[in-house]
């Protein structure tokens, strides 16, 4: 056996492919992964039509809805709501702090 072949140590697929894909990222940066992404978002529009998101998205609704219930969309449901109502008070504080620098 070639000496270089046995210093490897084996690694999963999974690790193979985080290895082949940080190679790739410090090759062609980030934003080749989104273009790529889009090419292939495009591509599976066109071959399977403008419903195809729409569907997977109900199918994982409702696989979700079967292993988790109503009452896990009340919980995230809720969750949400408070983010927001969180995000929306900050956001008043920082306009009211911005205004109160300008006045002198």
């Amino acid at each position: 056996m070639a000496k270089d072949t046995e210093d490897r140590k084996e690694m999963t697929v999974a690790e193979a492919g985080k290895r082949g894909g940080d190679t790739v990222k410090a090759k062609y940066g980030k934003d080749f992964y989104t273009e790529i992404g889009h090419k292939g978002g495009q591509a599976t529009r066109k071959k399977y039509g403008p419903d195809f998101y729409g569907e997977i998205g109900r199918k994982g609704g409702q696989t979700t809805a079967e292993k988790h219930g109503p009452e896990f969309y009340e919980k995230i449901g809720k969750k949400g709501g408070n983010r927001v109502k969180e995000l929306i008070e900050r956001g008043k504080k920082a306009d009211e702090d911005a205004a109160a620098e300008k006045k002198p």
